[in-house]
């Protein structure tokens, strides 16, 4: 009898794959000495607030005493949610997450009568402050960003009443992360090989790009077997989560809670509305796509469990993980030596938590702040779509390094807005890479599709998902139950739409919106389909040399938050106002469209 493979243990991982968190605390000891610090630091910084206004000395020391107990708590914050995320079964490190998250609220409470306090300031006075103390000029823009929220700023007692319940309103985020990052238990099933594996995240993925449809089909039902079962208890911790979004927003007085998370970026709704307005107008470019699916595949019925599977075969560009480094170290090469060398860092450093273990958080992510490395979190598995994951996660971890590492801490971190655009950038610049490169037609066919299926997954996929969410914050809002049947109705119709006649929209399908962690990050999604356009066309003027278009992105990494996100792209080359970026996303996927149309007829 076969054995079933099983995920190592976290304590039988190589070290060498796994991230080095001791640079950001050596022990546990220097871990609570930063706890006991923030906590000690709450009296302080609430006692800044009784005579802020008064001078700019005061207005200068408030905002730099709260900054700086932000600071700490976020090396507090990061550290407990790496150690958390690489094994969530341990309940030591879980207890460690559960803390600082406690503590992030006792912080947002004891100083959330910061923006109201700047807010008492008149424009003159500020004006007069800014005068009279040269090291406030710094803050400018800082001070900029929260007075575009005057009127959605509460008096000092309910802000920090709501601040204060910050833990409370994460609650069913976190009982849905619990649910599937540790708690649910999925189905062993065969491989194509007839190999008995256990079903976890990063496996159901490998398997979906099987050649086999019977594996396929299998992983797809084993997976939603899972979810199925806890569908109503999945609504209702998303239906909580989206009540949460619109309590917030309305306390705010904002219309809604899409508007008050796009104003939290500074971004108009028109952007959101333009992105789902252009994607429905594009449809038939994505029903082209899938009936072609179909056709290669030769099948009488095209399922959803059938759209990953690579339409050229096998893959035959597969990595191993030495072997995708090299890889992205040769198409990242285009951005300059500087970027190269920090690159680099990443891989000899222990910056990478590469290999999935038992418990370990789903997915993969780049986290840092300020003070730490840009940690990567990655499942690794040996086919492009992990080398793809790589650069895109390490495309994260850049912006954060250059970011950290050419502005002051007030304007060291970037919006979520601009966030996805320098990981997108790097897949795409992967994708022209091996497209410059490649001259055979089996491997460019595979290229090709793979970007087709990447572009459909990030701008097509997306933007479905950013409907959805749409859907269930106006549902919430107008009073009606968000039930588990009433979402996976909607979402069904929705996913017929999408795909067209050429797909079966399998029952199971309907219940998709209950793994999708994205919906509990309040309008989010929608930015991963604008920063895979936006990033099209930074990788265009890259790849083909376009005067000032390193220098200008590289800008784009560097700037952080010091200025407004549509400001920060449109010194970059792209105007995110405009539908101009939009429309050559879709041509580049009509382009390739083609070629690959041409490739696997011949």
């Amino acid at each position: 009898m076969v054995a079933t493979k099983k995920l190592p243990t976290r304590s039988a991982v190589p070290e060498a794959l796994t991230w080095d968190l001791t640079t950001i605390y050596a022990d546990q000891a220097a871990y609570t000495a930063d706890v006991d610090q923030v906590k000690a630091a709450l009296a302080t910084v609430t006692e800044l607030k009784a005579q802020f206004a008064d001078s700019a000395d005061n207005v200068l020391a408030g905002v730099q005493g709260v900054l700086a107990l932000y600071r700490r708590l976020e090396k507090v914050a990061v550290y407990a949610s790496l150690k958390s995320d690489q094994d969530t079964g341990n309940s030591a490190n879980q207890a460690l997450d559960d803390q600082a998250s406690a503590l992030t609220a006792q912080v947002s409470a004891a100083t959330a009568w910061l923006e109201p306090a700047i807010l008492t300031l008149t424009p003159s006075q500020l004006d007069t402050y800014l005068d009279e103390n040269v090291a406030l000029r710094d803050y400018r823009h800082f001070f900029d960003t929260v007075r575009l929220q005057k009127g959605h700023v509460l008096s000092t007692s309910e802000e920090a009443l709501l601040a204060g319940a910050g833990d409370i309103f994460d609650a069913s985020a976190k009982t849905f992360g619990v649910l599937n990052n540790a708690d649910f238990d999925f189905p062993v099933v065969n491989d194509e090989h007839g190999n008995p594996v256990k079903l976890s995240q990063g496996v159901y993925g490998v398997l979906l790009e099987s050649v086999d449809p019977a594996t396929r089909r299998t992983a797809f039902k084993a997976l939603y077997s899972v979810y199925t079962q806890f569908r109503r208890t999945l609504a209702s911790t998303l239906a909580s989560q989206v009540k949460v979004h619109n309590f917030v927003a309305q306390a705010h007085h904002y219309p809604d809670a899409r508007t008050a998370a796009l104003a939290a970026n500074q971004i108009p709704t028109a952007v959101y509305d333009t992105l789902v307005t252009s994607v429905d107008q594009h449809l038939a470019l994505l029903h082209r796509y899938v009936a072609l699916r179909k056709s290669i595949l030769d099948v009488d019925e095209l399922h959803m469990y059938d759209l990953y599977t690579p339409l050229t075969g096998k893959p035959e560009l597969t990595y191993t993980y030495d072997q995708a480094k090299e890889t992205a170290l040769k198409a990242l090469k285009v951005l300059g030596p500087d970027y190269l060398k920090h690159v680099k860092t990443a891989f000899n450093s222990r910056w990478i938590d590469v290999v999935e273990n038992q418990g370990k958080r789903s997915g993969a992510y780049s986290s840092g702040m300020y003070d730490t490395a840009p940690y990567m979190l990655l499942n690794w598995q040996d086919n492009i779509d992990n080398l793809y994951t790589l650069v895109h996660e390490m495309g994260h971890s850049m912006h954060s390094y250059l970011t950290t590492h050419h502005q002051p801490y007030q304007y060291g971190d970037y919006s979520i807005f601009v966030a996805e655009i320098a990981s997108t950038t790097n897949e795409n610049l992967l994708t022209n890479y091996f497209l410059a490169t490649e001259t055979d037609p089996k491997i460019r066919a595979y290229v090709l599709n793979y970007y087709l299926d990447g572009f459909k997954g990030t701008l097509f996929r997306q933007t479905q998902f950013a409907e959805f969410e749409q859907w269930i914050h106006e549902e919430a809002a107008a009073g009606r139950p968000l039930t588990a049947d009433r979402m996976s109705t909607y979402y069904l119709q929705l996913n017929q739409r999408y795909y067209g006649d050429a797909v079966v929209s399998d029952p199971e399908i309907a219940d998709e919106w209950s793994r999708i962690p994205h919906f509990y990050y309040n309008y989010y999604v929608y930015q991963y389909a604008t920063g895979f356009a936006a990033a099209s066309t930074l990788a265009q003027q890259i790849s083909t040399k376009q005067p000032d278009a390193v220098k200008n992105y590289l800008g784009y990494l560097q700037a952080g938050s010091s200025e407004f996100p549509i400001e920060v792209m449109r010194n970059a080359g792209v105007d995110m106002t405009k539908t101009t970026y939009l429309d050559d996303a879709f041509k580049v996927f009509e382009q390739r469209l083609n070629e690959f149309e041409s490739l696997v007829k011949n």
